[in-house]
């Protein structure tokens, strides 16, 4: 972090404003609940200040919160913890302020093909960025994003209340 000009804790503070809902997006997309999004939010940020990497750029920075981001919530999913508990329900469209019809059918699919989708488009990342931070293939992202595609395009099908 001694590359960047800003002290420390303005570079802290930046980070978090810049990134935080970026995070939050991420980890409420692959948990669909508020609350878990919120204590990984909170956790990944945690971690970020305690962290003594020695960041080369923004984007490298932009990539490890990604990918801790998706590590705290694939471990909070796979907890004996989370499989015992019953999630309460949250209005998905009113917690990610999202306007698009899409998006509540995006949050339908199996968490790997949600985590590509979400990451290829709403953090406009591209397949190799995405490989990369999910230790993957990217040919593998590729066909995720097919198979999501395809997902979708069947459920918005099936959807008498979504018009093309």
């Amino acid at each position: 972090m001694n590359e960047f000009s800003l002290p420390r804790e303005e570079l802290l503070l930046m980070i978090l404003e810049k990134y935080n809902t970026m995070v939050y997006r991420l980890a409420f997309s692959r948990t669909k609940s508020s609350h878990d999004a919120e204590d990984i939010m909170q956790n990944v940020f945690m971690k970020f200040i305690k962290s003594d990497v020695n960041f080369k750029s923004e984007e490298h920075i932009k990539a490890w919160l990604i990918k801790v981001t998706i590590n705290l919530s694939k471990n909070l999913l796979t907890s004996a913890w989370f499989r015992k508990t019953t999630a309460l329900e949250d209005d998905l469209v009113v917690t990610m302020n999202e306007e698009s019809e899409v998006y509540k059918f995006v949050l339908d699919l199996p968490s790997k093909y949600r985590t590509v989708i979400h990451l290829f488009y709403y953090e406009d990342m591209t397949t190799a960025n995405i490989a990369e931070v999910l230790n993957i293939k990217e040919s593998t992202v590729r066909s995720q994003l097919h198979r999501a595609r395809n997902m979708l395009r069947e459920k918005m099908r099936g959807d008498e209340c979504f018009e093309f």
